[in-house]
């Protein structure tokens, strides 16, 4: 059986070398059903082959925060520039038009709240399946704890959405937990992707990091980026350029959009770079040209 004594360490990325997709435009997501593609292709753009994920599930742990106090006030209007919305049932059936267009990506489990020390306390299914549906969602995603206590019981919960996803056609998007002691390097991440990966989730959600263009290489379905905690608005758009130019496939960011001093041009901003080839000088010029126009 393996261990990880004795392995010899990751070489070759081959990161020259073009991932092929046969048959459909995400890499290793040819030989799903038709209903976990169709519902892929509402998420990610099949031309650009990336996403804008609006999240603004934080409520789920912490309550009330920063920009998301009224979501129908601060959320609602951001709407119309993204591509997907990262929330909790309550939240959009409470603060949301179901005439909107955009696709939905639902927090599907429960974890502990800020108030505990270790947050993969308690981790565990929240959302049925059949409830996903009912929400018309495009994919469900599912919090793990890759080196913490959590890590068996959070990934026995992704292993039970994954059969539910492919018995409904839903795809599933595993998130990377990180904990107060986890280093944020390439080491865990080339893990913890993988992990996800190989446990069947059809999309993974982490953190940019050094070297990020090996764990995208590495991990053999696509990645998109979490936004993590509020950056000034030139080094948000500057991480997400350097993840899409080293093989992201989107950027999932809320705070770095929601609590940004022009919500609206930031989100927009973030979409010239993820769908459109800018880079983050150009981008970020864009954001302050439509600051000033939108006074």
């Amino acid at each position: 059986m393996a261990d990880n004594i004795g392995n010899k360490p990751s070489k070759d990325y081959y990161l020259d070398v073009p991932v092929e997709t046969e048959g459909f435009f995400l890499k290793g997501l040819n030989n799903n059903d038709f209903g976990i593609k169709n519902r892929l292709s509402r998420i990610f753009n099949p031309k650009s082959k990336n996403a804008v994920v609006l999240a603004f599930d934080h409520g789920y742990i912490m309550g009330s925060t920063a920009g998301l106090e009224r979501m129908d006030v601060t959320i609602k209007p951001l709407v119309p520039y993204v591509d997907v919305l990262m929330g909790t049932r309550g939240a959009i059936r409470s603060s949301f038009s179901p005439a909107m267009d955009q696709a939905i990506c639902l927090r599907a489990t429960h974890d502990a709240s800020v108030l505990y020390d270790d947050m993969s306390i308690g981790n565990g299914a929240g959302v049925e399946m059949e409830d996903a549906i009912r929400m018309n969602a495009s994919a469900v995603a599912v919090q793990t704890f890759i080196g913490s206590p959590g890590e068996t019981a959070s990934l026995e919960t992704l292993c039970r959405y994954v059969d539910a996803g492919d018995r409904y056609g839903m795809p599933v998007l595993g998130v990377v937990a990180v904990g107060k002691q986890m280093e944020r390097n390439a080491k865990f991440f080339l893990l913890a992707t993988r992990i996800l990966a190989e446990h069947g989730a059809h999309f993974i959600k982490t953190y940019y990091c050094e070297d990020f263009e090996k764990v995208t290489a590495a991990c053999p379905v696509p990645i998109i980026i979490a936004g993590g905690k509020k950056l000034p608005e030139a080094e948000a758009l500057s991480m997400a350029y350097r993840a899409i130019s080293q093989g992201a496939h989107g950027v999932d960011m809320g705070r770095n959009i929601f609590q940004s001093e022009d919500p609206v041009a930031m989100a927009q901003a973030v979409g010239k770079i993820v769908h459109e080839g800018y880079t983050d000088r150009e981008a970020y010029e864009f954001f302050q040209d439509r600051k000033r126009s939108l006074k």
